[in-house]
């Protein structure tokens, strides 16, 4: 597949007589990495669940892989689609040995039953733990493990199926120091691999970033306020008026900061 991967015309999501999203228009093209930026009720993660059709539009039109949300199969299409979030989190079910969360996304499942698996599905399952550093958990449950243990092991689900779209929702929410900067650079070598799918994250800072995410939108009340190409979005006024703060922002090394004026 080539061209637009996502695609947004219009958008608006109301629910209870509020506006979530406003007019958001939005496209982003193959192997382009993403990042939402934004406050609290700013509509990222509503956005991030249009986009992994999950929530369909008040108003607009959304395209994602090239289906139409509201004619398409999501069914079909959601495999295609790979989602770590902690709405994903909290559904797993108790007892959910690691192995087998990453093995039943084959299927865009939660819980294995009686599904049978290949010595491909196992192996590709291994792999992608190993790569994110959770080779050693691989026999534990999943309700055990600690926040940054959690998050690298979601990244490892949504990647299981070879997903065409990667969206990531937050993924260092709640890590310390150390647990952020793990998984920050292990999203940096991602977003490097020219095989790894196209990249959608949100977050609250800049600071998370990786370096070689290409693309920010930034939202304020369902609205957007500034998107392209990092470097061009993410400047103290782009960054100001998302927040309503003056800031300061640098960048250091392939990686942002922003911090109030003084």
């Amino acid at each position: 597949m080539a061209g637009e991967v996502l695609q947004l015309r219009g958008v608006g999501v109301r629910r209870g007589g509020a506006a979530l999203l406003r007019d958001v228009t939005w496209t982003v093209n193959e192997s382009e990495r993403w990042v939402i930026v934004g406050p609290n009720g700013a509509g990222k993660t509503t956005l991030l669940q249009v986009a992994a059709a999950m929530l369909h539009p008040t108003e607009g039109a959304v395209e994602v892989l090239e289906e139409e949300i509201g004619r398409a199969d999501v069914f079909e299409l959601r495999p295609r689609i790979g989602l770590a979030s902690s709405a994903v989190a909290e559904r797993v079910p108790e007892g959910e040995k690691v192995i087998d969360l990453v093995l039943t996304a084959s299927y865009a499942i939660l819980g294995r039953w009686r599904e049978e698996y290949d010595s491909t599905d196992v192996s590709r399952a291994v792999g992608l733990l190993d790569a994110l550093g959770c080779g050693d958990l691989i026999r534990r449950t999943f309700s055990t493990l600690s926040e940054g243990e959690r998050k690298r092991v979601q990244i490892a689900r949504a990647l299981m199926p070879d997903p065409e779209l990667l969206l990531l929702d937050e993924p260092a929410a709640g890590l310390d120091l150390g647990g952020r900067e793990d998984l920050v650079a292990r999203l940096a070598r991602l977003a490097d691999d020219p095989g790894a799918p196209t990249m959608v994250m949100v977050t609250h800072h800049v600071e998370e970033v990786p370096d070689g995410f290409t693309h920010a939108l930034l939202l304020r009340k369902g609205e957007a306020v500034a998107q392209g190409k990092v470097d061009e979005v993410f400047t103290p006024e782009h960054l100001s008026a998302c927040f309503g703060l003056a800031l300061d922002v640098d960048r250091q090394h392939g990686r942002w900061y922003a911090r109030a004026s003084r």
